[in-house]
């Protein structure tokens, strides 16, 4: 038997190696950024298609189309939120307004303190991928994120990063900061694709 698409795991169900969480723990690397925002900016840039970079200011990012998604949470370190409902703008609402280059094959999201997480662009172009700004109707808090995140629901949660600031598309994959210190560089949950030594020929760059 073949291994299951993550993509179309049904809602609700826990991957292999997960536990059933109550409640949303806070888990982050570093400080909590502080926002201010008149000096926010979300970014997109890389192999653009005009060859431009396309920015937003905070009041422009949140005039962008709101969608929701529900979607479950989970995180390497075994735990699973289910059923959250995310709201925000998503990910292909981006890739309309600022194209990728024909050959683009990555995308690098780059957060605050030039934290970044590499996806493959069939991840970043996923139906429920969002950059969220809510969850369950309420604004995300500074710890989980606050002013914005992205979900990539079908990946790891560290795949998706909090306090992002723009993305970077690439015509070649570049590991991003936990697939540089021994994170898997795909991330699949239902392949329990946790850590870079059970990479297989073909799933990343060279560490």
């Amino acid at each position: 038997m073949g291994q299951p698409d993550s993509r179309h795991a049904k809602q609700n169900e826990l991957p292999p190696g997960q536990r059933l969480q109550r409640g949303w723990p806070v888990t982050h690397y570093g400080p909590v950024p502080k926002f201010r925002p008149e000096r926010w900016e979300f970014r997109v840039f890389g192999a653009t298609a005009d060859g431009e970079k396309h920015c937003w200011t905070h009041e422009e990012f949140g005039a962008l189309p709101y969608a929701t998604v529900l979607a479950d949470l989970h995180c390497v370190t075994k735990f699973s939120v289910l059923g959250a409902e995310w709201g925000g703008v998503p990910a292909r609402a981006v890739l309309d307004l600022a194209p990728p280059a024909p050959d683009v094959t990555h995308v690098m999201v780059w957060a605050e303190y030039g934290f970044s997480s590499n996806l493959r662009i069939s991840d970043f172009t996923a139906e429920q991928t969002i950059f969220a700004t809510h969850r369950d109707g309420e604004l995300l808090t500074a710890e989980h994120g606050f002013p914005l995140r992205l979900v990539v629901p079908h990946l790891y949660a560290w795949k998706g990063p909090k306090w992002v600031r723009g993305i970077e598309y690439m015509t070649a994959d570049r590991r991003g900061f936990w697939e540089e210190r021994g994170y898997h560089n795909i991330g699949d949950p239902w392949r329990e694709q946790r850590y870079s030594y059970q990479e297989e020929p073909g799933d990343g760059p060279e560490l």
